[in-house]
């Protein structure tokens, strides 16, 4: 009945109708370091606890890849107080449901529960940070739950190496660790030393390293006194941790490479650019300039290479902005017998568009809705809002972007959109990439 009851509140939490309302939140921090957001939303009886630690993939000694996202399985282990193997069977068993993921810039871990279960959400993510148990059966068992994950979503997974980025981001970063996949080196892993692993945590899984989210149907008193019941004791094991932006020599001629895997049949071409981090205005116009290439049906790409000269079978674009810098992929299926250097002439075609002329009034305003209505749906669940509160302050050190945000993208001009094109979508500064059939090698 319990399940039932949640499943019904997740329903009826519909809090915005094509107008995004101000998201209010208490922001302090303990003595500790520990970094805390409360949001009070009582529309319906459901809260989310997470919490979002500061250690992504780029933080990962050379030798130890994958140690971020290995942490994200290995710290669902168990703790002191919770058994081995129970989190999900506890979590599940008050009617909540829980995940995680982890990026090159932070990882993240949250639960959702009906309210009533406040405490047992900030308990538990409290157990996570003070009481994991980092030990060899846990560190084995979970090497191979992240062997099977990449053999699914890397190795065995037509096109694996285009969404993991291990067939891209080597090629636009020989310095940075960008340059090396989320998910890691299996060899590394294997490498590793149990001591090692509890170093790891030692570093970063303090509250001094952590941002903690509580979002929903919350009185906020009433959670500061739990907060500080559970959090506050925990003192820091590691340094508190300083960064060095590693910089790349910039791409001034065009890379050519080619890729091959065994999991598909139709190949892709694609071009990737190196672009600026998450916080500049440009990364900002960047997913702009996707939604206008490839952002639906009536998108530029799908409407000339798909539909009009039915050369594509599919076309993407998108920005993949980030803590240090960004990536932005374009790319083509072909259909038929229509050549990788066809498609490729036909979005360079597009870009030198987007360069030379400015996008019409009409197509703007359109664009303009799309970001507004994204926007209002990013901020419509309270898994959505506490996520947002949590990476805003994290990666962008500004908590109120989860308000304002969208003033960035209504600043931005059919000016800046062409500006952004001729500045970093030129040809001498780019991958250009074949994703091959393994039988065509």
């Amino acid at each position: 009945m319990k399940n039932k009851l949640y499943a019904i509140a997740c329903g009826l939490f519909i809090s915005f109708s094509g107008v995004a309302q101000e998201v209010k939140f208490t922001e302090y921090d303990l003595d500790n370091g520990l970094h805390v957001i409360l949001h009070q939303e009582n529309k319906a009886p459901v809260v989310t606890v997470g919490v979002m630690y500061h250690v992504g993939a780029k933080d990962e000694e050379a030798g130890r890849t994958g140690f971020a996202h290995f942490f994200e399985h290995l710290l669902f282990e168990g703790t002191k107080n919770i058994e081995r193997g129970k989190w999900f069977d506890i979590v599940s068993s008050h009617g909540g449901r829980n995940n995680a993921n982890t990026t090159q810039d932070r990882t993240y871990y949250y639960e959702t529960f009906p309210s009533n279960n406040l405490e047992l959400g900030l308990w538990m993510e409290s157990e996570r940070m003070l009481h994991p148990v980092i030990n060899k059966i846990g560190v084995d068992t979970q090497n191979e739950v992240v062997k099977e994950e990449k053999r699914q979503r890397v190795d065995n997974a037509p096109y694996g190496k285009i969404i993991y980025r291990t067939g891209v981001n080597k090629y636009l970063f020989k310095k940075h660790p960008y340059g090396q996949s989320v998910i890691g080196s299996m060899a590394d892993l294997d490498a590793a030393k149990l001591e090692e692993f509890q170093a790891f945590n030692t570093k970063f899984y303090n509250p001094n390293n952590a941002t903690l989210v509580v979002a929903g149907d919350i009185n906020i008193e009433n959670t500061k006194k739990m907060i500080a019941d559970y959090f506050s004791s925990i003192k820091n094991n590691g340094k508190k941790i300083t960064r060095t932006v590693i910089k790349e020599a910039p791409i001034t001629s065009e890379i050519n490479a080619k890729e091959f895997d065994a999991n598909i049949q139709v190949p892709l071409k694609a071009l990737v650019y190196r672009t600026p981090n998450m916080k500049e205005k440009d990364a900002y116009v960047l997913d702009y300039i996707s939604t206008i290439l490839t952002g639906g049906n009536s998108s530029r790409m799908h409407k000339k290479m798909v539909e009009e000269k039915k050369m594509a079978l599919q076309v993407l674009a998108f920005s993949d902005s980030q803590e240090d810098y960004g990536t932005y992929i374009m790319g083509a299926l072909p259909l038929g017998n229509v050549s990788l250097e066809d498609l490729q002439k036909e979005m360079d075609e597009e870009i030198t568009k987007l360069q030379n002329e400015l996008v019409s009034e009409r197509e703007f305003e359109k664009l303009q809705n799309q970001f507004e209505n994204r926007f209002v749906n990013s901020n419509s669940s309270i898994e959505g809002i506490a996520n947002s509160l949590a990476r805003y302050n994290v990666l962008y050190g500004n908590t109120n972007l989860v308000n304002n945000e969208i003033e960035i993208y209504r600043s931005i001009t059919r000016e800046d959109i062409q500006r952004v094109a001729k500045k970093y979508l030129t040809p001498n500064q780019r991958l250009n990439l074949d994703y091959l059939p393994e039988s065509s090698k």
